[in-house]
């Protein structure tokens, strides 16, 4: 018998992951941002990532009609700003970059400067599979914060990881 949704649900609660704040930011989408966990390298030759999104949000067609995306991993001070860009408090867009400080590196994807590493991608291949969209991004410039312990979501927590060494 295949396990039902709530299952699946259940076992990737178990499955702990980094917190990251994905972005995007270009003529055709906008700049946009989300609270994502779903991502993960695929190859360091080239260097590229995988991350998925919902179909519905707000970054998946901003990220497609932009070509770019920026994975800013979030340190484990970090819970405000995603539950911010998680869309908890019901901020605009616009509102949720008036919170940290944001640069950029290559692609103009926003890059937030007290994170703990940041990704700056060009999306080069989307697969579309059930609610969400796969997208392979390769790695254009990467940017190292200070050496600090991370965020990663496990049992439906935050939880900070890690320790500066």
């Amino acid at each position: 018998m295949e396990p039902n949704r709530q299952e699946f649900r259940d076992a990737m609660a178990r499955l702990g992951a980094a917190v990251t704040i994905v972005t995007t930011d270009g003529p055709k989408g906008g700049r946009v941002g989300i609270t994502a966990s779903a991502v993960c390298s695929v190859t360091d030759s080239p260097p590229t990532l995988l991350v998925c999104m919902n179909r519905n949000s707000s970054l998946n067609p901003a990220a497609k009609a932009n070509g770019v995306l920026c994975v800013n991993v979030l340190s484990g001070e970090a819970q405000d700003l995603s539950n911010l860009f998680a869309g908890f408090t019901g901020a605009s867009q616009e509102a949720r970059f008036e919170q940290g400080d944001w640069t950029t590196l290559v692609t103009g994807a926003p890059v937030l400067e007290d994170a703990v590493a940041s990704l700056d991608c060009v999306v080069e291949e989307v697969l579309e599979k059930g609610t969400h969209s796969v997208m392979f991004a390769q790695v254009r410039a990467i940017r190292l914060g200070a050496p600090r312990p991370a965020l990663i979501w496990f049992s439906r927590n935050y939880h900070p990881v890690g320790l500066p060494g």
